[in-house]
């Protein structure tokens, strides 16, 4: 009987062990204000503190700066004027779709600058599933977050009057309170470029309040007049201020729809209905959080390592936001951006490619394939309403920065056994893309597309940025070859094959970099590899020359050899970090940003040379990789307000860290491989969705022992300096042997270098 009650006892325990490792706390981890100590002239992240779930249609965030202003929160900041429904993927894009509400006390202030109250960093607690502040007037916010909205309570102090402020932000907004029922509705309206398809467009929301107030109006932020009683408004930045009894503890929960009001009530009550307070809603917030972040378990490694690594994971589970809502039947439908009207299926926005191409896409593909699967069908959608395949979704194609690299997500997709899109329509729309110009920036089409076909680069000075479009539309054309290729048509392989090699049409060997190069044939005079912008897209010569992520073996070729290809390697390392501000005429951001980072070329802060450091497997010197991509992680990031080298940008910088964390990084989008570096933790555990566990184990690891002297894979020797999705998905444990000193014969044979196009 004993023996009996022990082994029941035992099995228990065994349980409960297995439960914790399956819930790990993690999200507490998480510091949402990591890179929130960003301004226009220096960028630490230029991130906000959002308080969502993950990929939710919806964020929320205290804000800092005025309505309209990129730079919605700024840790140096000392006031808050708002808490805003937010949707930003970029301070430079600006945001959409937004309304603010803010709590004041004494008397009533509308005007966002004259009810802008203190706070302080030591009042605010900041996490993915919860946010709270007192302000210095002694009136605590909190917020916790659903998919398309948020419960949110304000604390009163007493004895003072207590009022409510709705701010309809920069566009036509339209209010309705409703006393009987304690609620707001109404619509926002704003952002750049939403009028661009359908002026129609509207963010629909409701506010559902706990307490009945006994005073209301109507007020306008344009003119600051107010309509006390009044109970309708619409124009341009309505807004609507209540007044509640003092003292009292106030819950709004809010949702909203892009599809109609009904929508809008229909998510307020799946998300909302059933929770009374807000504790309920955050301990589901929590949840989903833990569940999203035990997706990778690290072991090992700093408390800041580890602070760092899941605040970054926190950021790329932000992107792609769901742009669908679910209907009574629970069936995904959306309201297009692209043609204004509802279409079912699914939706997502808020994504630049030229960022997000390079990691963000590649890490969800591993860790979201049923997302990233829907995502890549819902681009053939997006092409189908819109006439052109995204480049920059914000919530409409905005066509901003260069490169076609829709392209890029499709073939990888394709390439990583995603295969939920019909290949022969995404070659139709990829060709349609390559061979014309759009009407919306850069990278809506092509600029210089003619060019590019007849004289096989794209010409400087007759279009901007034309070498960095050039090395671009070359990799995309790579990715149309190879999707081509993997679906046997004949027809585009034979096409973008033709262009895929491109890139040696601008590198100059008497230089040894990347130029611009004239229509005429000639290479632009007085060239400065040390010059930004002119034929190249916020960087200089030195970062650019590595963008051929298709053919490592090719560039090493041109530059004559691996031997100079490492010297060169090196050297961006050991240069001086000069700027020459070139046609920019002044410093942008990111030339300071390379100069803080004080790692000679390297501008990490920036997309453009982020796979750089990889390429060293491709040489016969994986070991300096690892050395390198190893000191950038520690000396670049940290899970602090100053946390990131830069921009953060939808999720791209913290997607590098993530993946290279982890041990490996896409270097070449569209083929199935992630090229090894070297991970952060002594053991690092995915947890896939198709339920198997893929383990790195990295013994003796730590902050001087970077280099791995053996690996094995599945228990057999590994000398390959790249491992496949499919290695990955179809779990296993890749055990390393970790040492402060290199192996400079590991992973020097030809067969262990990563795919290059050349070698085909």
């Amino acid at each position: 009987m004993k023996i009996k009650l022990l082994v029941i006892v035992s099995f228990f325990v065994m349980l409960c062990i297995t439960a914790q490792q399956k819930t790990i706390n993690l999200a507490d981890y998480v510091n949402t204000l990591q890179g929130t100590n960003s301004k226009h002239e220096l960028t630490r992240g230029n991130t906000y503190p959002t308080t969502a779930l993950p990929f939710g249609m919806h964020t929320w965030t205290p804000q800092t700066g005025n309505n309209g202003d990129g730079w919605k929160y700024q840790y140096f900041k000392e006031t808050i004027r708002g808490f805003q429904q937010a949707h930003q993927c970029s301070s430079w894009s600006n945001d959409y779709a937004v309304f603010s509400l803010m709590p004041v006390t004494g008397k009533l202030t509308l005007n966002e600058n004259d009810r802008a109250t203190r706070f302080s960093h030591e009042n605010e607690i900041a996490k993915p599933y919860y946010y709270k502040v007192l302000l210095d007037n002694g009136i605590t916010t909190e917020i916790a977050p659903t998919e398309r909205g948020a419960h949110l309570r304000f604390q009163f102090p007493k004895g003072k009057d207590a009022f409510l402020v709705l701010d309809g932000y920069t566009g036509l907004s339209e209010v309705r309170i409703d006393v009987k029922k304690h609620r707001i509705t109404g619509y926002v309206n704003n952002g750049r470029g939403m009028q661009r398809f359908d002026g129609n467009f509207k963010n629909y929301f409701i506010i559902q309040f706990d307490k009945p107030f006994n005073i209301q109006g109507i007020w306008d932020n344009t003119s600051n007049e107010k309509w006390d009683d009044k109970l309708y408004g619409e124009g341009k930045g309505i807004g609507a201020y209540l007044k509640f009894k003092q003292g009292q503890k106030i819950q709004a929960k809010i949702a909203s729809s892009y599809i109609s009001i009904a929508q809008a009530e229909l998510n307020l009550t799946s998300e909302l209905g059933t929770h009374k307070n807000l504790e309920k809603t955050k301990e589901l917030a929590k949840k989903a959080w833990n569940k999203q972040l035990n997706k990778i378990v690290v072991e090992g490694g700093t408390k800041e390592q580890f602070k760092t690594f899941y605040s970054c994971f926190f950021r790329a589970s932000l992107f792609s936001r769901k742009f669908y809502e679910l209907n009574d039947n629970g069936e995904p439908y959306y309201y297009s951006p692209y043609d204004g009207k509802i279409h079912k299926g699914y939706m997502y926005t808020d994504t630049g490619f030229w960022d997000t191409f390079r990691g963000q896409f590649p890490l969800n593909a591993l860790m979201e394939p049923t997302m990233h699967g829907r995502y890549v069908a819902a681009l053939l959608e997006a092409y189908e309403q819109c006439g052109w395949l995204p480049s920059w979704s914000f919530p409409t194609e905005a066509g901003s920065m260069i490169g076609n690299h829709a392209i890029s997500l499709l073939a990888d997709a394709w390439a990583k056994d995603l295969k939920t899109f019909d290949p022969q329509k995404a070659l139709d729309a990829y060709f349609h893309e390559a061979t014309n110009k759009g009407p919306w920036g850069p990278a809506n089409g092509r600029d210089g597309w003619k060019e590019y076909f007849t004289l096989g680069y794209v010409p400087y000075p007759e279009v901007r940025e034309a070498t960095a479009k050039t090395l671009e539309y070359a990799y995309d054309d790579f990715c149309g070859y190879a999707l081509a290729k993997m679906t046997n048509n004949k027809f585009y392989q034979n096409i973008f094959s033709q262009q895929m090699y491109n890139y040696k049409n601008v590198f100059d060997p008497k230089v040894g970099f990347m130029r611009g190069k004239q229509k005429d044939g000639k290479w632009v005079p007085n060239f400065d590899p040390y010059e930004w912008g002119g034929p190249f897209t916020e960087g200089n010569a030195w970062h650019y020359l590595w963008s051929v992520f298709q053919d490592p073996k090719g560039l090493i070729d041109l530059m004559g050899g691996e031997e100079n290809f490492n010297k060169k390697l090196d050297s961006v390392f050991t240069v001086p970090n000069t700027v020459h501000v070139g046609t920019y005429g002044g410093k942008i951001h990111e030339m300071t940003e390379m100069e803080m980072a004080n790692m000679g070329q390297y501008a990490h802060g920036n997309q453009p040379i982020q796979h750089m450091p990889y390429l060293y497997n491709y040489s016969g010197q994986p070991w300096k990789a690892q050395y390198k991509i190893r000191e950038i992680m520690e000396k670049l990031y940290n899970s602090s307000e100053n946390g990131y080298p830069g921009d953060e940008d939808q999720g791209q910088t913290s997607s590098w860290y993530v993946l290279s964390a982890m041990g490996f990084y896409s270097v070449c989008p569209g083929t199935n491989e992630y090229v090894i570096g070297s991970p952060v933790f002594e053991k690092t555990t995915i947890n896939l969705e198709n339920g198997k566990k893929f383990v790195i184990n990295a013994k003796g690891n730590s902050t001087t022992n970077v280099y791995i002297q053996s690996a094995e894979l599945n228990k057999t020797n590994y000398t390959r300096n790249y491992i496949t999705y499919q290695n990955l998905v179809a779990g296993g444990t890749l055990n390393l042997e970790m040492s402060a000193a290199p192996n400079t014969s590991r992973g020097t044979g030809k067969e262990d270098y990563p795919y290059s196009l050349s070698n085909e």
